[in-house]
């Protein structure tokens, strides 16, 4: 039986996230007050008392999940994954579990990445929104027609679980996607109350910012193999690891994929590790046989 551990993305904030760590732990508060040093502000008294509104703040809520996840992580006694993944930002919290990036690099990436995408939304104001209940191969079609009928982009960005797929692009754009998988027959196809269309060609300009940072920062050899959403299986190169966490800007997140590559390589346990409970229910839509658990 090989045990996953997987880490959350943006989404599964919530105000009050992290006290309990905060408050149960001195090597906890550690690295949080560590986390206020290197940000310059003070995340933890925003993810302790912060509003919901607060916690929205793309620079605010990158950070903010990712901390809760590593100190959460920090807490599990004899933690020996087998294979890691993270979904969109969890890839980061993924790689600072599996000694690729230190604490310190690894929260300086994602600020930078937080930052570099709030920018990229304000220069291009775009969406996402929630497709369900329609093939995979159907979103994808609506989306290529769309943007070859019309010149907005708009792309396939997250492949949750199947049924579920979330789509990125311009405003005009994912308004009229989202009539036609209507049309389709998809269930709902829903505008989602995001910043900007992540995981698309629109974070280009986030992108560049961000490949220059990675560029300039120490990566590890993994200690166990990493699923990247990019590419939805095994990596062990730490090169091939920087050039995914760069291309998974304007890449999709084969959420869906990377479970299945995981389970085909022997995983039978999912620990999800951070706030919410998103990923554990996604890993049960795509095969219910696999143990999950949760640590936050």
């Amino acid at each position: 039986m090989k045990h996953a551990f997987v880490f959350p993305g943006q989404g599964s904030q919530f105000s009050g996230m992290g006290k309990n760590l905060y408050d149960s732990s001195a090597s906890a508060q550690r690295l949080f007050e560590q986390a206020n040093e290197i940000l310059g502000f003070r995340i933890s008294d925003i993810m302790f008392t912060g509003t919901d509104e607060d916690l929205k703040q793309t620079n605010v809520t990158q950070p903010a999940v990712f901390l809760h996840s590593v100190v959460a992580y920090k807490t599990i006694e004899n933690a020996k994954p087998d294979m890691v993944a993270g979904h969109s930002l969890g890839e980061f919290s993924a790689l600072e579990a599996n000694a690729v990036l230190s604490f310190e690099d690894a929260l300086q990436l994602v600020s930078v990445r937080a930052q570099a995408m709030q920018k990229a939304c304000e220069m291009n104001p775009s969406t996402m929104a929630a497709v369900l209940a329609l093939a995979d191969e159907k979103v994808e079609e609506v989306c290529k027609q769309v943007f070859e009928e019309t010149g907005e982009v708009v792309v396939a960005a997250n492949y949750n679980c199947p049924g579920q797929l979330v789509i990125s692009g311009s405003l005009k754009g994912i308004d009229i996607a989202c009539e036609r998988m209507k049309a389709a027959g998809a269930k709902r196809a829903l505008v989602l109350p995001v910043g900007g269309a992540f995981h698309s060609p629109l974070m280009e300009p986030a992108k560049e910012e961000l490949k220059a940072k990675i560029e300039s920062t120490n990566f590890y050899t993994p200690q166990c193999p990493v699923y990247q959403n990019v590419v939805a299986k095994a990596v062990l190169d730490k090169d091939e690891i920087k050039q995914n966490l760069i291309d998974q800007l304007t890449g999709a997140v084969r959420w869906t994929q990377s479970v299945q590559s995981m389970i085909a390589d022997g995983a039978s346990k999912f620990t999800e590790v951070g706030p919410g409970k998103v990923l554990q229910g996604l890993v049960q839509k795509i095969n219910k046989e696999m143990l999950v658990e949760g640590v936050n």
